[in-house]
């Protein structure tokens, strides 16, 4: 009887130990951790540029510097990395292969903020391949620098920069208007910037992330390098906040939306027509004010839950028109901690999309990360919502190699599926009645 007794002492004590043990390490490693990094991509050599690709036509110079941005968020040891590049697409997964192989990162979400005035981006090229380097030091350079760190999200609604270029005509079909002189407001549009904000124990901002929907063409056919008014709305951010602050841009659903800034085309690198470049300070320095007032107000909740989670998924389409073509359609699902979830999508979304997952993904903050490489494939081209793939035009039935149509709408429903079982609601066997 006596040995009875002690074992069961020993037994409660060894559980209770061992309970406490489990408690105690997971109240030390539930904790965010989160690094940094700034590397400059800007070509030294004339290349093609992105948005000519009839012409093919060569940079003249550069307006302003091209950077890769990286955020390595980490907690309880699983990391996650988000690369902005002031690229008009980047998908080559060799970065994807190397963030695991070498950083122990499973997930890496590779965001263009698609510029049509960077460079062509031609993969085993020197210069593709100093943008992976560029990453990979960036990856490691951040990894070196974490910190204990707290994150906030919000909005804010504010006049729209941009207008959906799709505009119906006599025939009852739209077509693009890609000038819009008079700045009429075509919508609907995304009338909010989204900001993301991470800071250190002591209440300093260290990231500002914006995700914004439109087109950044307010300088095509400049034939100068340029990241356009993302560029300008993140060295304002960063300037406002001192340069222990790295700003980024996340492009959102921007496939259907041009901006209401444009400056004047030129015919080749001999028209004597000189580009105005205030158009971008303009537009960029609108978005930045409106991303430093929301930063400012957000702050993070007293007891914040630490957590991320992450998952993979892809579905397989055929063309609209040509049966005979496939597209393999990778995309991330990302949840951290309880209220802030982020969609990607790879190529070029109409902002349709974005609209129906911040208005259906049922959390506090939800965010929509167009034009997104996180984990296979090549970019799909353009994704219409169905309403805008019947009613036609650029971007929307104008090409042969269009995807099938319900394409876009079946990723996201897809991604709300993947939401609910990232916070544990989806059951995998029957519920009670």
């Amino acid at each position: 009887m006596k040995s009875n007794v002690f074992f069961f002492v020993f037994s409660l004590l060894f559980y209770l130990t061992g309970f406490c043990s489990i408690l105690q390490q997971s109240s030390i490693a539930d904790e965010l951790y989160a690094g940094s990094a700034k590397v400059d991509i800007t070509p030294t050599v004339s290349l093609k540029m992105s948005g000519y690709s009839q012409r093919q036509e060569l940079s003249v110079g550069i307006h302003d510097p091209l950077y890769v941005r990286v955020l390595v968020l980490e907690v309880n040891g699983f990391k996650l990395a988000i690369i902005t590049c002031d690229l008009i697409g980047y998908y080559d997964r060799g970065i994807l292969d190397i963030a695991e192989e070498r950083f122990n990162i499973p997930h890496v979400l590779v965001c263009n903020s698609h510029t049509h005035s960077g460079p062509r981006i031609e993969y085993d090229s020197p210069y593709a391949s100093s943008v992976e380097k560029a990453m990979v030091d960036g990856l490691e350079e951040a990894l070196e620098h974490m910190f204990p760190a707290r994150i906030s999200a919000g909005y804010r609604s504010f006049p729209q920069l941009g207008y959906r270029r799709l505009v119906m005509r006599e025939d009852g079909h739209t077509r693009a208007l890609f000038s819009d002189p008079e700045r009429i407001p075509y919508g609907p549009v995304d009338p909010e910037v989204g900001v993301i904000k991470i800071e250190d124990k002591q209440g300093y901002p260290r990231i500002i992330l914006m995700n914004y929907a439109c087109h950044p063409v307010v300088n095509w056919r400049n034939y100068e390098f340029s990241a356009d008014y993302p560029g300008v709305a993140v060295a304002k951010v960063e300037e406002e906040f001192g340069n222990n602050t790295m700003s980024m841009f996340v492009q959102g659903g921007g496939g259907n939306i041009n901006p209401m800034f444009l400056s004047a085309w030129r015919n080749g690198p001999d028209d004597p027509i000189q580009t105005d470049y205030t158009e971008i300070e303009k537009m960029g320095s609108l978005l930045a004010n409106e991303v430093i007032k929301i930063a400012k107000q957000i702050t993070p909740p007293i007891n914040q839950h630490a957590a991320l989670k992450a998952r993979r998924d892809s579905l397989l389409f055929t063309g609209r028109f040509d049966k005979g073509i496939t597209f393999n359609v990778h995309f991330s699902t990302i949840l951290i901690g309880n209220d802030i979830a982020l969609a990607t999508f790879p190529g070029e979304p109409f902002v349709d999309h974005q609209l129906f997952w911040k208005k259906h993904a049922d959390v506090p903050h939800p965010f929509f990360f167009g034009y997104t490489f996180s984990s296979g494939g090549r970019s799909p081209g353009y994704v219409p919502d169905i309403r805008s793939a019947a009613y036609g035009g650029y971007g929307a039935d104008s090409s042969k190699r269009a995807i099938e149509v319900g394409a876009g709408g079946a990723i996201m429903n897809k991604h709300l599926e993947n939401l609910y079982i990232l916070r544990g609601i989806m059951r995998d066997k029957p519920g009670p009645n």
